[in-house]
């Protein structure tokens, strides 16, 4: 099987392997989520004993007989915003006592039973479609969405009519109301905050905090596919940048027999200066007694603070708040607090060229790491994921325990070079995952008594996933130029130091929240794929992308075009003069998202350097795109037009002189397709000759499989034609 074809096949060599790891309370069992193999895009759930090591599937969706997916649109939505490519039970939840889990398959609901020597999925009669259910701490309820909704129904309630077995939490009258949605998150939230929620059950399990979220005032769009002129299209409700955002409150709802016994509370804060709901959630004081935590953000970013909140009488309170001349970053994981109830939190250094872990006003982890996330936070032990200083290409994790006055690296057993980590922590055990140079794909062991670090017992779970049919990837990394971009050069694994130069393939992505210089095989497959077939491929995290430092990504406050730019530029030149096998007559460059708006702007505003370019689903105009990414860098365009006229890509049309493909979803609503259109428009009124490639019902995320594998073979063959006389522009 060819490699454009295996990695189709197989959505980027990620089915078959395990993720999504739940931990029992006492640390003795693990769930998690995978398929049967390579090839197989429908994802069971799986449990573990970590006693005897053996593994045993809870639920197959083509037992259930639920494996072909007919999805409601709220849930086609949400996986959009995951960047979900695979299918079957793509997530679950678990109750506190580790006694049962639920999920959805095709709109319906479905749990199962985790003690028991037969576990045995069973659906419950709901009203469906079902999306994002949600089981309680006691596990003896699921809340669930259901038509803009939030609904609860009793697991082990008598009656077989669903009207016995559930009743309507958020407010009926609402139901159906165009644009009012209870317990989703909003757009902005799932794409740009990392929220994929909109409801979240007290500890108790006595109520829910719920969204509500109204986007009438939202603009509306159309995203249509000319190749099928019957079908009217759908109309998304998109807040581009400067344009009005969705209204998301807060409110209490305890969970009575019926609704009209429950009544809610609203948590109001100061919504006009702090529009952005970015967490929410629940806590328990050192008494038990619940409290409702949530984070808020103004609109321009520049404002963070956290709040706690009485959920029977809804007063709220300023407990924490950041600011920044430029953005504060919003930080995975955060806010969240150990059992003595002490803050833990992300913020800058004291000298603010970093971020620390901070567990109440204290700074927990080395001051010369990059965090990057509170992974898991388990009593008084805190887990965080970060890079050492001056290695953003290596994400170790790092264990605090408070009570043990403990710090220190979690190490994978067995590894000694660098890797990229990521695990969870409850009850004791810590699940750990590796990639790595050495290996293909990923590993993931489970450690029993990590707060010791001895690892007196150490259980592997099964990868089965597809390795590609590639040789090992042909990797140099280094720092470029003076400022010190992370750079790779991925060669041909047949090319001889000393022989003839290559034509060059510049492979970015280059913006922010994302690194393509990782230690890590996985991350040159498609990249060493392109050097086979006689490309120095380069890939550099210039100025904007994280890891390196608060300055570094700050670098591109107000224009998104140069310090990106001039970086591709810098590591090229840099390379040129390391390696003595790079052809700077032909020199090309690809991307995808911002790496395609960055392969665009390179030809476009650097003919002299770059010969080609391919731009897959680019952003070419700033203003349209939404409002929480581009107001971060660029501000409000009513305020700040000088910055997006130079960050936009239209007013250079008239310019181009190298040849350039632009590849777009007609599907696609996040960066959706008005963009290559509209460039596409302007090069054809200045007479610049171009290619288009529009993917008729391609989102965001090219997964359909003859389509994706098809795309790299296109862009091989434009990329060769282009760089085989590359005087010769359009």
């Amino acid at each position: 099987m060819s490699f454009p074809r295996q990695q189709a096949r197989t959505r980027r060599f990620t089915l078959g392997a395990p993720r999504a790891f739940q931990i029992s309370p006492n640390g003795q069992r693990v769930l998690f989520l995978r398929s049967r193999g390579g090839t197989d895009p429908v994802a069971c759930l799986w449990s573990m004993d970590l006693e005897t090591g053996t593994e045993q599937v809870l639920a197959d969706p083509r037992a259930i007989g639920a494996a072909d997916e007919d999805l409601p649109p709220e849930e086609r939505a949400r996986r959009e915003r995951l960047r979900e490519s695979g299918g079957g039970i793509v997530s679950y939840t678990v109750d506190e006592g580790f006694t049962r889990a639920a999920f959805a398959l095709s709109g319906r609901l479905y749990y199962v039973d985790l003690v028991g020597d037969d576990p045995k999925p069973r659906g419950l009669p709901v009203w469906e479609p079902v999306v994002d259910p949600l089981l309680s701490p006691a596990g003896d309820r699921v809340a669930y969405v259901s038509g803009g909704a939030v609904c609860v129904v009793s697991v082990d309630s008598s009656g077989t009519r669903v009207e016995e077995r559930n009743h309507v939490l958020s407010d009926p009258d609402e139901v159906g109301v165009p644009g009012v949605t209870w317990g989703l998150a909003d757009f902005i939230a799932a794409e740009e905050m990392d929220r994929y929620r909109g409801m979240w059950w007290a500890p108790d399990g006595s109520a829910l905090l719920v969204t509500r979220v109204d986007d009438s005032a939202v603009a509306r769009w159309t995203v249509s596919d000319p190749a099928n002129p019957e079908d009217p299209g759908h109309t998304i409700a998109y807040p581009a940048a400067g344009a009005a955002n969705a209204d998301v409150r807060l409110a209490v709802v305890p969970v009575a027999p019926r609704s009209g016994e429950a009544k809610r509370q609203w948590i109001e804060w100061d919504r006009d200066a702090l529009p952005y709901l970015v967490r929410a959630g629940w806590t328990s004081g050192p008494d038990g007694t619940p409290t409702v935590i949530l984070t808020a953000q103004s609109r321009d970013q520049r404002t963070l603070t956290l709040f706690t909140a009485d959920p029977v009488t809804g007063l709220v309170f300023d407990t924490h708040t950041e600011t920044d001349d430029a953005w504060v970053e919003i930080m995975p994981g955060v806010p969240d607090f150990t059992r003595d109830g002490s803050l833990v939190w992300i913020g800058r250094s004291s000298d603010g060229a970093r971020r620390e872990l901070y567990v109440g006003d204290r700074p927990v982890t080395p001051s010369d790491a990059y965090v990057r996330a509170v992974v898991d936070v388990d009593g008084p032990r805190v887990l965080c994921s970060l890079s050492p200083a001056g290695r953003p290409g290596e994400v170790t994790l790092w264990l605090v325990d408070l009570a043990e006055h403990l710090s220190a690296p979690v190490e994978f057993p067995g590894a000694d070079a660098a890797g990229v980590h990521a695990g969870r922590l409850r009850g004791d055990t810590l699940v750990l995952q590796r990639r790595d140079m050495d290996t293909d794909g990923s590993r993931t062991v489970v450690i029993r008594e990590a707060s010791t670090l001895t690892r007196q017992s150490v259980t592997e779970v099964a990868n089965l996933a597809q390795a590609p049919e590639l040789p090992e990837p042909n990797v140099r990394t280094w720092f470029a130029g003076e400022s010190g971009i992370p750079a790779a050069l991925v060669l041909p694994s047949w090319h001889e130091e000393g022989s003839g130069p290559l034509p060059v393939l510049l492979d970015p992505y280059g913006g922010p929240h994302a690194q393509r210089v990782l230690q890590a095989r996985p991350a040159y497959w498609g990249s060493q794929w392109f050097a086979e077939q006689g490309f120095a491929v380069l890939v550099a995290d210039g100025r904007g992308t994280p890891g390196v430092s608060v300055a570094w990504e700050q670098a591109i406050h107000g224009d998104l075009a140069t310090p990106v730019l001039e970086d591709q530029v810098t590591a090229l030149h840099d390379a040129a003069g390391r390696f003595g096998c790079l052809d700077l007559d032909r020199v090309a460059i690809r991307g995808w998202s911002f790496g395609g708006y960055l392969a665009a702007l390179a030809v476009l505003r650097r003919p002299d350097v770059f010969h080609a370019a391919v731009a897959g689903a680019p952003v070419t105009d700033w203003r349209l795109y939404d409002t929480h990414y581009t107001e971060r860098y660029l501000g409000l365009p009513q305020e700040e037009a000088a910055a997006y006229r130079e960050s936009s890509l239209l007013d250079d049309a008239a310019g181009l002189r190298r040849r350039l493909m632009l590849i777009h979803g007609l599907a696609d609503d996040n960066v959706v397709f008005a963009h290559t259109q509209r460039l596409s428009a302007a090069l054809v009124a200045a007479g610049r000759p171009h290619t288009v490639l529009p993917l008729s019902g391609i989102t965001h995320m090219a997964t359909e499989e003859a389509t994706a594998e098809n795309l790299l073979l296109l862009q091989l063959r434009f990329l060769r034609e282009s760089l085989e006389d590359p005087s010769t522009g359009p």
